[in-house]
């Protein structure tokens, strides 16, 4: 995004501020660009929050994950007064909205430090899991979704396996418990939509770190022996820093751009992967997930103990592609002065390769040296710009 762009944007929170002038951000994100400002008294989210939140798209993103809904806004309108700890949103004009801002810190940590989850906010996770399991997904029917990619031009048609239904498990249109389904059609995109699309700029990288396209057609067999779930709201990306501590000691959900309709078990399996807890927490929050779902919906955790490894191998391997591809943006981006770039990148990248080892197929995992070698021969290629993607 430009320069010119981003004071744009700045400038429009400014003009929806109760002073023109208190202005903070951009916030941190990938997917928009946000500010948040004091609202006016007359601003409809006044009356729940001290300040708001403008969030634009950033044109051009690279979309590592498969979205359902076209807006995330209408989303949270939607589940206002049905679902705890989730921002307010209203649209002041026609197609624009505002969220309330939460006020607090996020769990922050990460893969080097992670904070473990108070037992206050253990229970609040569980509630949200319950509250999100006991909607009925037709009833979010009036929410606009994201048209599916399958038969896009971008797909090679002679690669397809002939079992191109499985992906509109995600749209609703077919068996509203086909497990198996649902997780060939996250595969699929994976497989098309970030992986084949954008090989001609990173596939050799990806290459060279041993990052195989074969991978996810393994995975896609193992699919095959999953068992089925009644299919309900999903958040989608409940990590860290999307989960926020308020003054209270409350905790906040947001950022619902990558919520959807499907498996309940996948919600667990992101929530695992991304949170980097202890084997010990790890086995707590499954229970407290467990008796959520099942007191909503009975038949929510059904195969569990097969089906949980076997969605974490995928979240392993999506992250993997997702971590080779946007490192190489954030290093091409880095300033040359920032001598650390690469080596801190290179480290994080080797953690997410070593976690998926096993998925990959590597005998070994790259050597520090390695993958450091490996972005610099990438970056010394000069590679043009990603292709743009669909939103």
């Amino acid at each position: 995004m430009t320069v010119d762009a981003a004071s744009e944007i700045r400038r429009r929170a400014a003009a929806l501020s109760s002073d023109g002038q208190d202005v903070e951000g951009p916030l941190e994100g990938y997917h928009h660009e946000a500010y948040a400002f004091r609202l006016p008294v007359e601003n409809p989210l006044a009356a729940h929050s001290l300040r708001g939140k403008l969030r634009v798209p950033r044109p051009g993103l690279l979309w590592f994950d498969r979205r359902c809904f076209a807006s995330e806004d209408r989303l949270l309108i939607a589940l206002q007064g049905r679902v705890s700890g989730i921002p307010e949103s209203a649209e002041i004009a026609d197609g624009v909205f505002l969220q309330g801002f939460i006020e607090g810190r996020t769990l922050g940590g990460g893969a080097t430090s992670p904070r473990s989850l108070a037992a206050r906010h253990v229970t609040q996770l569980g509630r949200l899991f319950r509250e999100l399991t006991a909607i009925k997904p037709d009833e979010l029917d009036d929410i606009p979704r994201v048209p599916t990619l399958t038969g896009s031009s971008s797909v090679d048609s002679d690669s397809m396996d002939g079992d191109s239904a499985d992906d509109d498990s995600m749209d609703g249109d077919s068996a509203d418990d086909d497990s198996a389904g649902f997780l060939r059609g996250l595969i699929r995109f994976t497989e098309h939509e970030v992986y084949r699309r954008n090989a001609g700029v990173f596939g050799t990288l990806l290459s060279t770190l041993g990052v195989r396209e074969q991978a996810l057609a393994e995975l896609s067999e193992s699919a095959s022996g999953l068992g089925r779930r009644p299919f309900v709201l999903l958040h989608g990306d409940l990590h860290r820093k999307n989960l926020i501590v308020d003054p209270s000691g409350d905790l906040w959900f947001i950022d619902w751009e990558l919520a959807m309709i499907g498996d309940p078990l996948y919600d667990l399996a992101t929530h695992l992967h991304l949170m980097h807890y202890t084997k010990r927490e790890e086995q707590q929050i499954c229970e407290v997930w467990r008796e959520a779902v099942e007191y909503a919906k009975p038949g929510c955790s059904a195969h569990m103990g097969h089906d949980l490894p076997v969605l974490m191998a995928y979240k392993r391997v999506q992250s993997v592609i997702t971590d080779v591809i946007r490192t190489a943006e954030e290093i091409r981006a880095a300033s040359e002065a920032d001598e650390r770039a690469l080596p801190d990148a290179a480290r994080k990248v080797r953690r997410v390769l070593a976690a998926a080892q096993e998925q990959l197929g590597l005998t070994s995992v790259p050597s520090l040296h390695r993958v450091m070698a490996a972005y610099a021969d990438w970056l010394e290629s000069s590679p043009r710009p990603h292709p743009e993607q669909h939103p």
